[in-house]
């Protein structure tokens, strides 16, 4: 791109490895005060890579970095920081038991020097300056996600951050809540701010995005103003280099037996929710994060026992079912946590895939490690997952592809019932495409529960929905009810229509 405008920062020649995964190869890129520069890539293109380099979490084996002109010598966190170098990770950093002002103050100097009124009237400040409406006092265990990430947003702009990096930043977000991060990214950039923008979804890109850079395979393949992008199928074929229409047909199927049976069920979370799932469907479950959707998922994958109320799996009573689960043709749960709860970072993905599928390599007392490995290789290639071998830790493997392993892992045992929790938060926009068509085909022998903040993949997948607030089953009904489905909004904001 040609700009003559000065850059804040200069990223120049960085090249970063990783044992035998070349991360980044000679990437040099420019980020501008005033300008929101989306950085795009499928996963495991080396993105966050790059970022991490930039706010000073990893070091690169070569390039240099130049902030305001000046090349930077011993990078650190420490130095990104006095720098004015800020990111808003996907995984907040708060603490919970604080106020959004006591966080936005932890570890600040002046908190000793200030009254807590006149820290929160310097909070309420900056919430007026850029549109973040937060109440100051909140607790953060009280907070949606995406006030959360207002909060995280906030103590980056206390500390006069001008480059802000924001990984992901819709992920966790409503709609409405979109609109609001939109407007307070605008407001940023009016002031002067530089903002990069992670993100995988390419309509989002669009509309935020000055400038826009695309990574694949560790490089910088393509640099272009917004501006000059016709439409988001072009942006999707220069990101992943072949025609994406995210489009999938979804062909009825005849449901049949029933696989998940809810009834009455009850708890300090769950109200009185009931519903069946058949072997052929698709129930897609919707609502803001924290309404409830996450204690349903625990109950229902056998991680909390419930308290009031029935359910039967595949037949049976929930305790009868936890207490004899067989390891294939029963119930495969893809978590929402793919760090802390699907895989165990620090063993090879060999060792990962036998999680939950050892029993079919066991013989007696022993191991069929080699026969595990051959089916891994064989799944890896299915399954377009970027690892360099089969050897390698499931913490050196991009967040997408780690997250297209657990799917590999889960499927592979043919499940009758799926519970798939945010499946594509994450991946990019050619890994959701390949995942939406193994979902739709798994209904042949399954049914799915699946949980999703993306509004758009459960009207694609589902063939009916369910909306969730408080707790509470506000709606359930088909896709083919377009009077309904004009009401999901209303419906998470808990308004009965």
């Amino acid at each position: 791109m040609n700009d003559t405008a000065d850059p804040l920062v200069r990223l120049e020649s960085i090249s970063k490895t990783f044992g035998r995964v070349k991360a980044n190869r000679d990437i040099t890129l420019h980020i501008r005060a005033g300008k929101v520069k989306a950085l795009l890539g499928e996963n495991g293109a080396g993105k966050s890579t790059l970022m991490s380099i930039l706010s000073g979490r990893l070091k690169p084996d070569s390039g240099r970095i130049i902030i305001k002109g000046i090349p930077q010598k011993g990078y650190s966190t420490k130095t990104a920081i006095q720098t004015g170098i800020g990111m808003v990770y996907q995984h907040f950093m708060l603490v919970e038991a604080m106020t959004v002002t006591e966080n936005i103050f932890l570890g600040r100097k002046e908190r000793f020097l200030l009254k807590s009124k006149e820290m929160i009237a310097k909070v309420d400040e900056l919430i007026k300056t850029y549109g973040l409406q937060i109440d100051p006092v909140s607790k953060i265990s009280d907070l949606s996600m995406g006030e959360r990430q207002r909060v995280e947003i906030l103590k980056l702009l206390y500390r006069q951050s001008r480059i802000l990096i924001l990984d992901e930043p819709t992920a966790v977000l409503t709609p409405r809540e979109i609109e609001q991060l939109f407007d307070a990214v605008r407001a940023m950039a009016a002031q002067g701010k530089a903002i990069v923008f992670i993100s995988h979804k390419l309509e989002e890109v669009m509309a935020i995005a000055d400038e826009i850079a695309i990574l694949r395979k560790g490089s910088v393949v393509d640099e272009m103003p917004a501006e000059s992008v016709q439409s988001k199928a072009e942006l999707a074929k220069r990101m992943v280099g072949r025609e994406v229409l995210l489009k999938v047909d979804r062909e009825p199927l005849e449901p049949r037996q029933v696989v998940l049976r809810v009834r009455g069920l009850r708890d300090s979370v769950l109200d009185d929710i009931s519903f069946d799932l058949r072997q052929g469907e698709i129930l897609g479950v919707v609502g803001v994060a924290g309404n409830g959707q996450k204690r349903l998922v625990e109950v229902v994958s056998g991680l909390e026992p419930p308290q009031e109320g029935e359910i039967r799996i595949l037949g049976e009573q929930w305790i009868r079912f936890f207490s004899k689960k067989r390891w294939d043709a029963s119930l495969s749960y893809i978590p929402e946590d793919r760090i802390g709860v699907a895989s165990c970072m620090g063993l090879d993905l060999v060792d990962n895939f036998l999680l939950t599928t050892r029993e079919g390599f066991s013989s007696g007392p022993w191991l069929k490690r080699a026969e595990a490995e051959k089916k891994l290789k064989e799944l890896i290639e299915k399954f377009g997952i970027k690892a360099p071998s089969s050897r390698v830790t499931a913490r050196q493997l991009s967040g997408g592809n780690l997250q297209k392993m657990v799917l590999a892992r889960e499927f592979f045992r043919r499940p009758r019932l799926i519970v798939a929790e945010q499946p594509t938060q994450g991946l990019d926009i050619g890994a959701t495409e390949d995942v939406w068509r193994i979902l739709l085909k798994a209904r042949e022998r399954a049914g799915i529960l699946l949980i999703t903040g993306d509004l758009r993949e459960a009207m694609t997948l589902s063939d009916r929905i369910g909306v969730m607030f408080g707790g509470r089953l506000m709606d359930l009904f088909p896709v083919s009810d377009e009077e309904k489905m004009e009401k999901i909004g209303p419906l998470m904001a808990g308004i009965e229509t």
